[in-house]
């Protein structure tokens, strides 16, 4: 059996874009610029009426562990898909960008894969219409033992913690992690995720993470206070390691009583989707190789940086090349 230096639970979503004026998304009574939760009939609506579509596999932690695979990694991805046109497609896809996609799509499975459709306006907005569908039934019975019980590194998504099902998932994953010498560690995904679960999310962090990583919002979520600081020492003293993103003011890292703080450099988003994926893909492959915690928090920066240069969340050019020109490996 494969030992995977960095495996991820997460959304198996396939992102379908299309090119949409202002007056199909009246039409089609899309709302523009925001991101919408639509049910089953109105997805596949929506999608049939896609023109041009081009797919991507997507989710967020997905879209972490193909960073981590394209910088040289040896990656997993747990995650439910259908067995419909969709599914087949998301499986493909993945294992052609070198991670393991190791559950097969669901035959005969409750819902459709799930997908985001996002319409694209000529003025560079971006409508999108998210259906959870398959992904979020995510449950313990899609975790091989033998893949956690064999992963170095084991990260979640804060999204699936939402059903009970998806936390039980991610205890017997820890579990399995654990009792082969691996970390697992958390995305928080989504302060208001924390928000309808603070209890169990907060004894999950202390009983069995390893690390956590969040951007400020969803840090500060966890013990609901405005300052960073004490919300950084609370989160601390329950988890080893707690990673937290700044967005233009940098990331802060804390180890126990210990804190550093490493500036970033700022610039101009193009489109900013996936910045904190990218970042976790470079901070997690820094750990998974060796590193210091203040060069794996620089080589999350250039990552991020590189995703946010273009449309997409997903790296686009060498990466590797440009840690290399930085000095970081």
């Amino acid at each position: 059996m494969t030992t995977y230096q960095l495996v991820g639970i997460g959304n198996a979503v396939v992102d379908v874009i299309s090119q949409a004026d202002d007056s199909f998304l009246d039409r089609m009574g899309i709302e523009k610029s925001i991101m919408q939760l639509v049910e089953t009939d109105r997805a596949e609506l929506l999608y049939g009426a896609m023109t041009n579509r081009i797919q991507t596999p997507g989710g967020s932690v997905a879209n972490t562990i193909a960073g981590a695979g394209a910088l040289g990694l040896n990656t997993a991805f747990i995650g439910r898909v259908r067995d419909d046109e969709l599914g087949h497609f998301y499986a493909d896809a993945m294992n052609e960008d070198g991670v393991d996609f190791v559950n097969p799509p669901v035959s005969g499975g409750e819902l459709p894969t799930s997908r985001s459709m996002i319409f694209v306006s000529p003025d560079g907005e971006r409508s999108m219409n998210t259906y959870l569908g398959i992904s979020s039934e995510l449950s313990s019975d899609d975790v091989p033992s033998e893949v956690a019980g064999k992963a170095e590194l084991m990260f979640l998504e804060g999204y699936l913690f939402d059903k009970d099902k998806g936390k039980e998932a991610f205890l017997e994953a820890a579990r399995d992690c654990h009792k082969g010498g691996g970390k697992i560690g958390i995305a928080i995904s989504d302060p208001f995720c924390v928000d309808r679960h603070r209890g169990d999310f907060l004894s999950l962090i202390e009983h069995q993470m390893d690390f956590v990583i969040g951007n400020e919002a969803e840090i500060q979520s966890l013990f609901q206070t405005d300052h960073l600081d004490d919300a950084l020492v609370m989160t601390a003293a329950l988890c080893p390691l707690v990673v937290c993103t700044r967005s233009g003011d940098g990331v802060s890292v804390m180890q126990g009583t210990d804190r550093i703080d490493i500036p970033v450099e700022k610039v101009t988003p193009v489109d900013a989707t996936g910045a904190g994926d990218q970042f976790a893909a470079g901070f997690l492959y820094g750990m998974a190789t060796g590193r210091d915690l203040e060069t794996c928090a620089k080589i999350g920066n250039i990552c991020a940086r590189e995703v946010i240069s273009h449309i997409g969340p997903r790296p686009e050019t060498n990466v590797a090349e440009l840690l290399r020109e930085a000095g970081l490996i």
